[in-house]
Order: C-alpha cells, then sequence, then structure tokens
C-alpha cells in the first residue's frame, strides 16, 4: 500500500515536470527574444465554401406600410452638403419633401432648390439594423436623369481596420444617370477600392420603369451579388486577411440619391430631370445559418 502510494507520488511529481516542461516550450515558442526562440506568427488561412444557406423570416426589415415619414426605431440619416468626399453637389436632408412613405413605398426624392449653400437636395437615409454574414435584399425602382447617382449600400458599423477603404465598403447597386439602367455591384477595401475596386455591371432595361430585387449573399467564403437572383458578382475570401477581406463586421445599410460629384456629374447634370425619385418596396435582412 505504501509502495503503491509512493509511485502515485512519483508518477504525479514526474506529470508535474513534464506539464512544466510542455508550458515552458509553447510559451518559448510564442515569443522572440533575439537568442533563438522562434516567434509566433499567426497567417490566415482561406475559408472553405460551406454552401451556407440562410433563415427565410427576416432578422431585420422595413415594408414600408405606415404612410409618413421613415420609422425612426429603424432609420436615421446622413445631413448635410459639402460634396462627401466625392464633389456631390447636394444638401442631404431628413424633410418631408425628400423622402417619405406613401401606399406601401420608401420614396427618396432629387430636388433642383437650394438648401445649405448648396444647390440640390436629396436624401441619404441609414438603416439602425447591421448585419454580419447574411442576406440582405432591397426591391427599388431607380431615378433617371444626367447627373443623378443613386446607392443601395453597406458600410461598417465601427472601422475596425481603418478609415475608409480600409475596413470595407459594398455597393449593392450604383448607377450613374448619364449612363442610364446599368448597374454596378462593388467591393471595396484596402487593396481593391474607388476607381480599382472589384466590380461587375448589369444592364436591366426596365431598371427605372419597375421595381427589381437587389441583393448580397455574404457569407465567410464570399460575397455574392444578385440581380432578380442572377448571379452577377462574386468576390472570394482568399485568407490575406482584413486587406482584401475586412468583411467579418458587422454592417449597415444606406440607400440616397447623390447629384453630380466625380462618378455621377463625369457627363454634368441636367437640371431638367429633377425631381426625380427612387421608390423602394422593402428591405430585408436574413442571417447566415452557421454549420458546425
Amino acid at each position: 500500500m505504501k509502495k503503491r502510494l509512493q509511485m502515485k507520488k512519483n508518477i504525479k511529481v514526474l506529470a508535474m515536470v513534464v506539464a512544466g516542461m510542455s508550458i515552458m516550450a509553447f510559451s518559448c515558442s510564442k515569443k522572440s527574444d533575439g537568442g533563438g526562440g522562434g516567434t509566433y506568427v499567426y497567417t490566415p488561412t482561406a475559408p472553405v465554401d460551406s454552401n451556407w444557406s440562410f433563415e427565410t423570416t427576416p432578422v431585420w426589415a422595413d415594408e414600408f406600410d405606415t404612410a409618413g415619414a421613415p420609422d425612426a426605431s429603424k432609420w436615421t440619416y446622413d445631413l448635410g452638403g459639402g460634396g462627401w468626399g466625392n464633389a456631390e453637389l447636394e444638401d442631404y436632408t431628413s424633410s418631408s419633401n425628400n423622402v417619405s412613405i406613401a401606399n406601401g413605398m420608401l420614396t427618396i426624392t432629387a430636388r433642383k432648390e437650394s438648401a445649405g449653400g448648396e444647390n440640390y437636395t436629396s436624401t441619404r437615409i441609414v438603416s439602425k439594423g447591421s448585419i454580419t454574414y447574411g442576406r440582405i435584399e432591397v426591391r427599388a425602382k431607380l431615378p433617371t436623369g444626367r447627373g443623378t447617382w443613386p446607392a443601395i449600400w453597406m458600410l461598417p458599423d465601427v472601422y475596425t481596420y481603418g478609415a475608409w477603404p480600409a475596413s470595407g465598403e459594398v455597393d449593392i447597386m450604383e448607377m450613374v444617370g448619364f449612363d442610364q439602367n446599368v448597374e454596378h455591384f462593388s467591393a471595396h477595401n484596402a487593396t481593391y477600392y474607388a476607381g480599382n475596386a472589384k466590380t461587375s455591371t448589369d444592364s436591366i432595361p426596365t431598371a427605372n420603369t419597375d421595381f427589381h430585387l437587389y441583393r448580397e449573399d455574404w457569407t465567410p467564403y464570399a460575397i455574392r451579388g444578385y440581380y432578380d437572383d442572377n448571379l452577377v458578382f462574386t468576390y472570394v475570401n482568399t485568407g490575406k486577411g482584413s486587406a482584401v477581406w475586412p468583411y467579418d463586421i458587422p454592417f449597415h445599410l444606406l440607400m440616397n440619391i447623390a447629384v453630380g460629384g466625380s462618378w455621377g456629374g463625369t457627363d454634368g447634370v441636367d437640371d431638367s430631370a429633377f425631381p426625380t425619385s427612387m421608390q423602394i418596396d422593402y428591405v430585408h435582412f436574413f442571417n447566415m445559418i452557421h454549420k458546425k
């Protein structure tokens, strides 16, 4: 009995010594003191496409069924002028002249009128709901007019990886009025941004006369864009970190009509086109179903 007890004690001591050596070895593998110790380097790896699916009930939505101003519990606004970094010509407001709900539709209207030191007014509405990975759907009818620049797009809630474009931007739909009914889906990040952004285009001849569905399917593997359920854009996560994939943080939705600007105003602005409106039937966010 005493021998067994002594053997147990010896085994316990030996185990503690081995464990201590393991801890020391693990610790040494994480630091470098210039004396030959290794340096622990984390290298991101590309995810595998697990064919994620999405819930069928929205986690956040607005059907725009209540007439009047947009629901203040769901929406806020970017307000003012000054060009917005793109040499835009409008003053963004929350006035009912520029944004309102009626007949089950949200309407954003750009007008030729002076306000805030600018010669045009419009609205840039911002969702209070946000999502990380999921499906985003917006059913909309687009405006017309040379010099208009409507957009349905997403920005990060917090600029985790640095100021734009380092923390990402996804343009679900952009169109410029001088190239009417040609829609662009783009992803911006620290590596690919502005004129070098990853972009696909599609032509929808009835974009300004009929409602169409603009959709983003966002998973850890890729961002995919669909117009009327037709795949138009794919951007794959190559596993090279936030410089090319900052899309692992919460993003919110923005919808607006810009006037003029570095792209929208390339061919000038046709003042006879105003007022002009973008109508939105609904906005849906669906959670991605995580796979174990």
